[in-house]
C-alpha cells in the first residue's frame, strides 16, 4: 500500500467502516450496556440505535444465553473468545436464530467488548438442501436398480386381480379392487421417484416470473385452492429468470397445492405471493468461476397452521411428510428443480404464517447446467 493510500485509510472514521459491515456488530461497556450499534445489527434485532443504546445486552438476549457467559469470560480474562452455532433467541424477533457469535476485548486497557454475530441461517438451509438433494440421488439410484424388477412381478399381479375381480363373489370384489389400487399406487410411487434421476437438458427461456404466478393463481382458484383468499405484493421491475416454464409452474402449483391442504381448518385462509429484488445471497456453483448472485426473491405464505418443528430441517428429504396419505416426494422435487434452475428455497413456519422463500438467478447470470453443487452461501 502507497503512503498516500495508507493516509487516505487512517482519515476513514472507524464508525464508518463498522457501519459498512454486513454482520451485526455491538460494543458493550464493562457491565454489558451496549454503547453502539452498527446498521446491521439494527436490522438484525429490529432496533434503532437509540433504542438498543438504552439497553443492556441481558435485555435484548433471552435469559440463559451462551452469549452473556461469553462477554463476562472474555471481560474476565481480556482475550478474545469465540461461540459456534449458537442459538439467539431475542424479544425483538420471534424465531430463533443460529450464529457464530465473536467476542473481542477493545484494548487491554479498556473495559469495552466487541460482539459480532454471524448469522449461519441460510448457509445452513443451503447445506441442508445438499444433504436433501444427496439423500434423492441415493434413492434415484436404488429405483433405478429394482424399478425394472419390481414393476414386471406389479404388472402381473395387477393382471390377477383384474381377472379376480369379474370371478369372485361380489362381497370379495372390494378386495380384488384394492389389490389393484395398491398396486398402481406403488407403481406411481416408482414412476415419481424415477423422476429424480432424469438429468437430460431442460430447454430454458427468459421468463417474467409473475406470469408464471398469475399462470398458478388462476389453475389454483380453480382447483387445489378454491375459496381461498389470494394477495399479491409484487415488484413490477423484476429482471427475468432464466428458466422453464413448465418446471416453474410444477414449482410454485405444488407449493400453493400444500399451502391449501394445510389451510383446509383455518378460519378465513388466505395464501399471500410476493417478489423482490433483494441482492446479497452469493453462492459458488461447480464448474462457474464467478460466485451466483440470487436476487429474486418469491415468497409463497399462508395462514395456516403451520410445520411441525421437529419436521422442519427435514422438509425437502425425500419422503418426509406431515400428511396422512402423502408420499413425501413433492417438496424433495421442488427442491430439485429450484436447485436445476440454480436457486434454493427454504421454509420458515409458526402457527399462523408459513413461508416458503425461493432465491433465484437473473436470467442474465443463470447458467445452463444443472445447480448440483453450491458449496457455500453467504449473505454480502
Amino acid at each position: 500500500m502507497s503512503p498516500t493510500s495508507a493516509h487516505e485509510l487512517d482519515a476513514v472514521p472507524a464508525t464508518a467502516v463498522l457501519q459498512a459491515l454486513p454482520q451485526p456488530i455491538l460494543v458493550l461497556d464493562d457491565d454489558r450496556h451496549i454503547q453502539f450499534a452498527n446498521y446491521a445489527a439494527e436490522a438484525f434485532f429490529g432496533a434503532s440505535l437509540s433504542m438498543l443504546t438504552r439497553q443492556k445486552l441481558d435485555d435484548l438476549i433471552a435469559f440463559g444465553s451462551p452469549i452473556i457467559s461469553l462477554v463476562e469470560t472474555v471481560v474476565q480474562r481480556r482475550a478474545p473468545m469465540n461461540e459456534y452455532r449458537v442459538r439467539i433467541g431475542s424479544s425483538r424477533f420471534g424465531d430463533e436464530r443460529i450464529a457464530d457469535v465473536f467476542a473481542s476485548p477493545i484494548s487491554d486497557t479498556d473495559g469495552r467488548t466487541t460482539l459480532l454475530i454471524q448469522e449461519r441461517t441460510m448457509s445452513d438451509k443451503i447445506d441442508r438442501q445438499m444433504v436433501s438433494r444427496g439423500a434423492a440421488r441415493s434413492v434415484t439410484g436404488l429405483a433405478a436398480m429394482l424399478a425394472h424388477e419390481i414393476k414386471n412381478p406389479l404388472s402381473g399381479i395387477r393382471g390377477a386381480a383384474q381377472l379376480l375381480e369379474q370371478s369372485v363373489p361380489s362381497d370379495e370384489v372390494p378386495l380384488a379392487r384394492l389389490i389393484r389400487d395398491e398396486t398402481d399406487r406403488i407403481v406411481g410411487l416408482i414412476d415419481r421417484v424415477e423422476v429424480f434421476g432424469d438429468e437430460r437438458p431442460v430447454e430454458r427461456e427468459p421468463i417474467n416470473i409473475h406470469v408464471i404466478l398469475d399462470r398458478v393463481k388462476l389453475l389454483a382458484r380453480n382447483g387445489v385452492a378454491r375459496g381461498i383468499t389470494f394477495s399479491e405484493e409484487y415488484d413490477p421491475s423484476l429482471p427475468p429468470v432464466l428458466g422453464n416454464r413448465d418446471q416453474l409452474i410444477q414449482v410454485f402449483l405444488n407449493l400453493i397445492k400444500n399451502a391449501s391442504e394445510a389451510l383446509e381448518r383455518t378460519h378465513k385462509p388466505e395464501i399471500k405471493l410476493y417478489t423482490a429484488f433483494r441482492p446479497g445471497i452469493r453462492i459458488s456453483v461447480a464448474g462457474v468461476a464467478e460466485r451466483i448472485s440470487l436476487p429474486l426473491e418469491i415468497v409463497i405464505e399462508d395462514n395456516g397452521p403451520g410445520v411441525p418443528p421437529d419436521t422442519l430441517p427435514f422438509l425437502f428429504d425425500p419422503f418426509v411428510t406431515t400428511k396422512t396419505n402423502g408420499s413425501g416426494l413433492g417438496l424433495a422435487l421442488v427442491a430439485k428443480i429450484i436447485g436445476d434452475h440454480g436457486g434454493v428455497i427454504d421454509c420458515e413456519s409458526r402457527p399462523g404464517r408459513t413461508r416458503f422463500r425461493i432465491l433465484l438467478p437473473v436470467a442474465s447470470e443463470a447458467f445452463h447446467t444443472p445447480a448440483q453443487t453450491i458449496r457455500e452461501g453467504s449473505a454480502r
